[in-house]
């Protein structure tokens, strides 16, 4: 059995009991296995069913909610993704990807404070973390925080240089700063501006 939680933690990539010894009911481990096989053919909605059967017998079960957690992001259902990894947090709270996740969901419902605080502990954990750098950086960036953006996809490209991703959002940060001056002063009576402006909008 326990061969088998450690096979569905790699195929999974979330806790699925790896190194945790639990108190917790056949049946409970059966509905989280069964679970568990769903979610890997992503078949979320009967994931979530299935887990929460686990939990209707054993409400203390955290790795349930770890993984419900994760199926709850699959299906965009951030809200209860949010309150579930919380809820795996109080356990692990020095599981990077369950902050990495939790502050995805943050970002999802525009809450991008919230995800920077999250993807700043994933980097406290991991500081060689690249996603968690460019993930915090877009949440600079949805916040009109340019400067902060930049040095964070900075930090993503250093580490990992060929990050497409990254360069495209320090790119896009830097018009965003560079349309913010130019609207400044386009408002002071700089024509040059004005026309900067007009360029980067079309």
């Amino acid at each position: 059995m326990n061969r088998f939680k450690i096979i569905v933690c790699a195929m999974l990539g979330v806790a699925a009991l790896c190194g945790h010894e639990l108190s917790f009911g056949v049946d409970a481990l059966s509905f989280f296995n069964s679970g568990n096989n769903y979610y890997n053919e992503g078949q979320y909605d009967k994931a979530i069913k299935e887990y929460d059967k686990a939990l209707a017998i054993n409400a203390d079960f955290t790795d349930v909610y770890y993984n419900r957690g994760f199926a709850y992001y699959k299906k965009g259902k951030y809200d209860e993704a949010i309150d579930d990894l919380g809820r795996a947090l109080s356990h692990y709270p020095e599981d990077a990807e369950l902050y990495q996740a939790r502050g995805l969901a943050y970002f999802k419902k525009g809450r991008y404070e919230n995800a920077i605080k999250d993807y700043s502990k994933v980097i406290s954990i991991r500081p060689e973390y690249a996603d968690a750098y460019q993930n915090r950086g877009v949440a600079y960036s949805r916040s009109s925080r340019f400067d902060e953006a930049i040095d964070d996809f900075n930090k993503a490209i250093s580490i990992r240089p060929d990050y497409s991703e990254a360069y495209f959002s320090r790119g896009f940060a830097y018009v965003k700063k560079a349309a913010a001056d130019f609207r400044k002063v386009c408002g002071m009576g700089n024509k040059n501006a004005c026309e900067n402006l007009k360029q980067l909008s079309e």
